[in-house]
C-alpha cells in the first residue's frame, strides 16, 4: 500500500495563500495555489520554494477564489510539465479571476507599489492551455486519461461537488489501495443557487485521510438558524432603511456572493418584498462572472437553473470608469465588490459616501477578515471610528451597520457531522485560524477516538 505525505505550504495557520503538497505512489500533487488577500507581491505567495522546481506531477484546483487560485501562474512556472486539473466551471471562472488580478497588480504598480506584478496577461493566457477540465464523478489519472485507459493509472483523482461556489469541488485521490479526500472550501447546506455539497459517504471504501477546512470552527451556529429566516430578516432590514429614505451598501465577493444575492433579490421581488423598480448595482467583475453562472446554469449542479441572473434581475453595472459618477440615492441597493472592502475597490471607495449619513446602512453578509477594512468597520459599528485606508482620515461611523449570516462556508456543526459519519482514519484541519482548527480537532477527537487528528504546522512534511 502507498503512504501519503502531506505538507501545508501556506505561510501561517490562517485563511491565506492555500496550497498543499501530497506525495504518494512516487508522485507529487499540488492541491490549490492561492495568494494571500492582504499581502502584496511575493509576500502573498505560498511557500512554493519548499518544493524542488519541476517536481510536481499534477496541480489540482478546488475552485476559483483568489486564496486558492491566485498564485497558479507562479506555480505553473515552477512546474512546467504539470497538467492542471479543475472543473469546467472553474476553468471558465479562473481565467477571469486571474486576468483581474493582473489588472490590480499593474494598477498598484502604477500607483507606486514597490511590488512588481507576479505574472502578466500573456502568462495567464498561455497557462490556460494547460488547464484540463474534468467532470464530477469520473476517475482520471495524473496524465489526464480516464482511469482504466492507461497502464500508469495507479494514482487516480475524482471530483465531487463542494457546494461552496460554482465549480467548487472536493478531490478524492486513490493510490495503492489507499484514499485521501481533500474537501477544499465546502458548504453542506443549500444556498440560493448553489446546492449543498454532494461528497462521498465512503460507505463502500474507507477514507484513510481527510483534509477539511475549518473557517468557522470557532463559531457556533445560532439556535434555530435557517437561511429562510435570515432572508426574512434581511428583507425587513432593507425595508427599514428604505422607509427612512436611505439606501443599502452590501460589500460582496465578486465570485459567489454576488450571484447568490442576485438570486435573493429576485426571490424578494417575486414575493413582493422588494420593489421591482428598486435599482440594484453590481461591479463589472461580478457581471463578467455572472455571465458564466448564466451560461452554465443547466450544465452544473444548480438550484433555480431557469433563473438568468443578468436578464431576470437586470442589475446596473458599475466599473472604475463610472464609479466617480455614482452617488448615494434613496431606496437603492449597491452590491459592490470586494467583500473585504480592500483599499481602492468599489465597495471601499463608495462606502466613504455612506459613513456620515445615518439614513443609510452597510450590510455585511459573510466572512470578513478581522484585519480587513470590512472586518474593522463591522467591529467598529455605528458610533465607532474607522479609517478605510491610508488615504482616508479616521471618522465617526454614523450610518447603520448590520451583519447577516449568508456564508458559503460550512457551519462547524455540519463539518462535525460529516466527519463523524465518514470516520476517516486520519483527519487534517486546515484553512482556519488556530482557534477554529482547534475546536474542530477537539470535537473530532471526542467523536472519533480511533481517528488520528492533526493540525500540521505550515512547512512541515508529515507522513500519513
Amino acid at each position: 500500500m502507498s503512504a501519503f505525505h502531506f505538507t501545508n505550504l501556506t505561510g501561517a495557520a490562517e485563511i491565506g495563500a492555500n496550497c498543499y503538497s501530497i506525495e504518494t505512489g512516487g508522485r507529487r500533487i499540488l492541491l490549490d495555489a492561492g495568494s494571500h488577500p492582504k499581502k502584496a507581491g511575493a509576500e502573498g505567495l505560498p511557500q512554493l520554494g519548499l518544493l524542488q522546481d519541476d517536481s510536481v506531477d499534477a496541480i489540482v484546483m478546488s475552485h476559483a477564489h483568489q486564496d486558492h487560485l491566485g498564485s497558479l501562474p507562479v506555480a505553473m512556472r515552477r512546474h512546467p510539465r504539470a497538467p492542471v486539473f479543475m472543473s469546467e466551471a472553474t476553468r471558465q471562472l479562473g481565467g477571469i479571476m486571474l486576468h483581474n488580478s493582473v489588472n490590480v497588480m499593474f494598477a498598484e504598480q502604477s500607483s507606486g507599489s514597490e511590488h512588481a506584478p507576479l505574472y502578466s496577461h500573456r502568462e495567464v493566457d498561455a497557462g490556460e492551455r494547460r488547464w484540463l477540465a474534468r467532470p464530477l464523478g469520473q476517475k482520471f489519472d495524473l496524465a489526464g486519461e480516464r482511469a482504466g485507459t492507461s497502464e500508469h493509472a495507479e494514482v487516480t483523482i475524482e471530483f465531487s461537488d463542494a457546494g461552496h461556489i460554482l465549480g467548487s469541488v472536493g478531490t478524492l485521490i486513490r493510490s495503492g489501495g489507499r484514499t485521501l479526500f481533500y474537501a477544499g472550501d465546502v458548504q453542506f447546506d443549500d444556498q440560493n443557487i448553489s446546492p449543498g455539497a454532494d461528497f462521498p459517504d465512503f460507505a463502500q471504501e474507507p477514507c484513510d485521510v481527510m483534509i477539511m477546512e475549518s473557517t468557522y470552527g470557532s463559531r457556533a451556529r445560532p439556535a434555530g438558524f435557517t437561511r429562510a429566516g435570515e432572508t426574512e430578516r434581511l428583507a425587513q432590514a432593507i425595508e427599514a432603511v428604505f422607509a427612512r429614505g436611505g439606501c443599502v451598501l452590501m460589500p460582496l465577493f465578486a465570485l459567489g456572493k454576488t450571484q447568490e444575492f442576485l438570486a435573493i433579490f429576485h426571490g424578494l421581488r417575486e414575493r413582493g418584498r422588494l420593489r421591482r423598480d428598486c435599482p440594484i448595482y453590481i461591479g463589472g467583475l461580478g457581471a463578467k462572472l455572472t455571465e458564466v453562472y448564466d451560461k452554465l446554469a443547466r450544465k452544473t449542479p444548480r438550484l433555480q437553473p431557469q433563473l438568468a441572473l443578468l436578464n431576470d434581475v437586470a442589475p446596473f453595472v458599475v466599473g472604475g470608469q463610472n464609479l466617480a459618477d455614482l452617488r448615494v440615492r434613496p431606496r437603492r441597493i449597491f452590491a459592490l465588490s470586494s467583500g473585504m472592502m480592500t483599499e481602492k475597490t468599489l465597495s471601499n471607495v463608495f462606502a466613504r459616501q455612506f459613513l456620515d449619513r445615518p439614513e443609510n446602512s452597510i450590510f455585511f453578509v459573510g466572512y470578513a477578515d478581522p484585519d480587513s477594512p470590512a472586518g474593522r468597520l463591522r467591529a467598529a459599528g455605528a458610533g465607532g471610528k474607522i479609517s478605510l485606508g491610508a488615504d482616508h482620515p479616521e471618522e465617526t461611523v454614523r450610518c447603520g451597520i448590520e451583519a447577516f449570516n449568508f456564508s458559503a462556508h460550512a457551519a462547524r456543526e455540519t463539518i462535525r457531522a460529516y466527519v463523524k459519519r465518514v470516520k476517516p482514519r486520519k483527519l487534517i484541519f486546515v484553512h482556519g485560524d488556530p482557534a477554529s482548527c482547534g475546536w474542530l480537532a477537539a470535537a473530532a477527537r471526542e467523536d472519533l477516538p480511533g481517528t488520528e487528528v492533526l493540525t500540521p504546522a505550515p512547512g512541515v512534511r508529515v507522513e500519513l
